[in-house]
Protein backbone atom coordinates (compact mmCIF):
# COMPACT_ATOMS: atom_id res chain seq x y z
CA UNK A 1 0.00 0.00 0.00
CA UNK A 2 3.23 2.09 -0.19
CA UNK A 3 2.09 5.32 -1.68
CA UNK A 4 -1.32 4.86 -2.15
CA UNK A 5 -3.59 8.20 -2.36
CA UNK A 6 -7.11 8.88 -2.14
CA UNK A 7 -9.29 11.99 -3.42
CA UNK A 8 -10.49 13.75 -0.87
CA UNK A 9 -10.56 17.07 0.07
CA UNK A 10 -7.22 19.44 -0.10
CA UNK A 11 -6.47 18.32 3.37
CA UNK A 12 -3.40 16.12 3.06
CA UNK A 13 -2.30 13.61 5.33
CA UNK A 14 0.87 11.22 5.22
CA UNK A 15 0.61 8.55 7.09
CA UNK A 16 3.73 6.36 7.68
CA UNK A 17 4.47 2.33 9.40
CA UNK A 18 5.97 -0.07 8.33
CA UNK A 19 2.80 -2.28 9.85
CA UNK A 20 0.73 -2.47 6.89
CA UNK A 21 -2.52 -3.11 9.05
CA UNK A 22 -2.09 -0.05 10.92
CA UNK A 23 -1.16 1.87 7.17
CA UNK A 24 -4.51 0.02 5.73
CA UNK A 25 -6.36 1.09 8.59
CA UNK A 26 -5.45 4.87 8.71
CA UNK A 27 -5.81 4.93 5.28
CA UNK A 28 -9.61 3.90 5.55
CA UNK A 29 -10.44 6.03 8.55
CA UNK A 30 -8.76 9.08 7.33
CA UNK A 31 -10.41 8.86 3.71
CA UNK A 32 -13.52 8.45 4.58
CA UNK A 33 -12.98 11.51 7.56
CA UNK A 34 -12.60 13.37 4.23
CA UNK A 35 -8.34 13.38 4.23
CA UNK A 36 -6.92 12.74 1.37
CA UNK A 37 -4.24 9.95 2.62
CA UNK A 38 -0.62 9.30 1.34
CA UNK A 39 1.10 6.34 3.01
CA UNK A 40 4.67 5.18 3.10
CA UNK A 41 6.00 2.10 5.16
CA UNK A 42 9.49 3.10 5.59
CA UNK A 43 10.93 6.86 6.27
CA UNK A 44 13.07 7.37 2.80
CA UNK A 45 9.91 7.25 1.00
CA UNK A 46 7.92 9.35 3.42
CA UNK A 47 10.89 12.01 2.79
CA UNK A 48 10.11 11.90 -1.00
CA UNK A 49 6.29 11.87 -0.33
CA UNK A 50 6.43 14.82 2.27
CA UNK A 51 8.53 16.79 -0.52
CA UNK A 52 6.40 15.71 -3.42
CA UNK A 53 2.25 15.81 -1.90
CA UNK A 54 2.78 18.55 0.47
CA UNK A 55 0.76 16.58 3.44
CA UNK A 56 0.14 19.65 5.94
CA UNK A 57 0.01 16.86 8.85
CA UNK A 58 2.49 13.27 9.14
CA UNK A 59 1.32 10.36 11.07
CA UNK A 60 4.63 9.13 12.17
CA UNK A 61 6.01 6.15 13.18
CA UNK A 62 9.61 5.88 15.03
CA UNK A 63 10.66 2.40 14.75
CA UNK A 64 10.79 1.66 11.16
CA UNK A 65 13.30 0.38 8.32
CA UNK A 66 15.85 2.87 6.74
CA UNK A 67 15.07 5.69 8.75
CA UNK A 68 13.45 5.97 11.63
CA UNK A 69 10.88 8.55 13.05
CA UNK A 70 12.82 11.10 14.57
CA UNK A 71 15.14 10.79 11.48
CA UNK A 72 12.10 11.87 9.35
CA UNK A 73 10.91 14.36 11.37
CA UNK A 74 14.99 16.28 11.98
CA UNK A 75 14.73 15.92 8.02
CA UNK A 76 11.62 17.48 7.70
CA UNK A 77 12.43 20.41 9.84
CA UNK A 78 15.61 21.17 8.29
CA UNK A 79 14.19 21.27 4.92
CA UNK A 80 12.58 24.32 4.14
CA UNK A 81 10.16 22.78 1.93
CA UNK A 82 8.81 21.03 4.92
CA UNK A 83 9.14 22.57 7.64
CA UNK A 84 6.08 23.78 8.39
CA UNK A 85 4.18 20.14 8.41
CA UNK A 86 2.44 19.70 11.59
CA UNK A 87 4.22 15.90 13.00
CA UNK A 88 1.63 13.50 14.94
CA UNK A 89 4.00 10.68 16.29
CA UNK A 90 2.61 7.47 16.57
CA UNK A 91 4.07 4.97 18.76
CA UNK A 92 4.94 2.18 21.34
CA UNK A 93 7.54 3.29 22.50
CA UNK A 94 6.10 4.24 25.95
CA UNK A 95 4.68 7.78 26.77
CA UNK A 96 7.38 8.79 29.11
CA UNK A 97 9.84 8.27 26.48
CA UNK A 98 7.39 9.89 23.59
CA UNK A 99 7.42 12.68 26.26
CA UNK A 100 10.99 13.22 26.09
CA UNK A 101 11.78 12.91 22.41
CA UNK A 102 9.04 13.95 20.34
CA UNK A 103 9.75 17.80 21.57
CA UNK A 104 13.70 17.63 20.64
CA UNK A 105 13.03 15.95 17.22
CA UNK A 106 10.07 18.79 15.92
CA UNK A 107 7.17 16.51 16.43
CA UNK A 108 4.19 19.01 17.39
CA UNK A 109 2.10 16.50 19.17
CA UNK A 110 2.02 12.40 20.26
CA UNK A 111 0.02 9.52 20.70
CA UNK A 112 1.11 6.06 21.60
CA UNK A 113 -0.24 2.73 20.58
CA UNK A 114 -2.53 1.03 20.95
CA UNK A 115 -4.21 4.62 19.77
CA UNK A 116 -8.01 5.10 20.12
CA UNK A 117 -8.75 6.17 16.51
CA UNK A 118 -11.25 9.28 17.69
CA UNK A 119 -8.21 10.53 19.71
CA UNK A 120 -5.87 10.48 17.14
CA UNK A 121 -8.70 12.41 14.76
CA UNK A 122 -8.84 15.02 17.16
CA UNK A 123 -4.86 15.30 17.49
CA UNK A 124 -4.71 15.90 13.79
CA UNK A 125 -7.75 18.15 13.74
CA UNK A 126 -6.37 20.47 16.74
CA UNK A 127 -2.70 20.34 14.51
CA UNK A 128 -4.95 21.44 11.40
CA UNK A 129 -6.63 23.87 13.72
Amino acid sequence: MTGAVNSGDSTTVLVVDDDPEILNMLNIRLSNAGYRVVTASDGEIALQHAEHEKPRVVVLDVMMPKKTGWEVARALRQNEATRDIKILMLTAIGPQMNEMTAPLYGADAYIDKPFDFKKLEKAIADLLS
